[in-house]
């Protein structure tokens, strides 16, 4: 069960980050990744705020849900939506991520034989008036109706003013599809699709530009895994 240092609502934001990731039972391999992934900087660069309602989408093995969740525990709210069959598995109702919903469970996501992204079956997130939409290196997994579905998805889970985050491997420039960078992706083709959707780009951040990433081998070759150079993308609903 996560303990914390102190309490939520005297400390800020980093202190409320900071306590999470140093809740006893987090898996060391989250912790490992740590120094990589930079939470406590990435989460302040995007606004998170303890009281806001926050919808991440993709959540996967829930490396992020640990730590949000338990961020917005006490004021907030934490929803995972879309792929969320191990977080629903592995943290949904444990001691000290009571807080944890679910929502969009009609999401239906499939990769038919020789398609290299998923498609992406979904009406909308079930929410309408979040205050931050997120998701962490994932944006590259869908097809292109897939995205935009997503994308438009994000927009109307949002209220006015609410934000849309998304972190992911980059990918070069224009560069032509192959095997090997077919889970990167081009951040300025992302600004314009997300921008399409009816958000505003707001700003960058180079938290997680890593010079020895030579944008050239696939995110899972050794030389660059858990290592690659990431886009880090802040958008707002108008």
């Amino acid at each position: 069960m996560p303990t914390f240092a102190h309490e939520h609502g005297t400390h800020s934001l980093a202190d409320s980050i900071k306590a999470a990731m140093q809740a006893e039972g987090r898996p060391d391999a989250d912790v490992k990744r740590d120094r990589n992934r930079k939470p406590v900087q990435t989460l302040e660069f995007f606004g998170l705020q303890p009281d806001m309602k926050v919808v991440e989408l993709i959540p996967g093995g829930g490396w992020y849900t640990r730590i949000l969740a338990p961020v917005l525990a006490e004021k907030g709210e934490y929803y995972g939506a879309i792929g969320t069959s191990r977080i629903e598995r592995n943290l949904v109702g444990q001691p000290g991520f009571e807080n944890i919903q679910i929502t969009a469970k009609d999401a239906r996501l499939s990769r038919p034989d020789g398609a290299k992204f998923y498609a992406l079956e979904m009406d909308n997130l079930g929410v309408t008036d979040a205050d931050m939409v997120l998701t962490f290196r994932n944006y590259h997994n869908f097809d292109d109706a897939g995205r935009t579905k997503m994308n438009e998805a994000a927009f109307t889970a949002l209220k006015s003013g609410g934000i849309y985050a998304v972190v992911d491997h980059t990918a070069r420039h224009m560069e032509p599809y192959t095997n090997s960078n077919r889970r990167r992706f081009d951040p300025v083709k992302a600004i314009k699709e997300i921008q399409a959707a009816g958000f505003e780009f707001v700003d960058y951040s180079d938290l997680h530009y890593r010079e020895d990433d030579e944008l050239e081998y696939e995110v899972g070759a050794r030389s660059v895994s858990g290592n690659t150079d990431r886009f880090t993308l802040k958008f707002r609903k108008p």
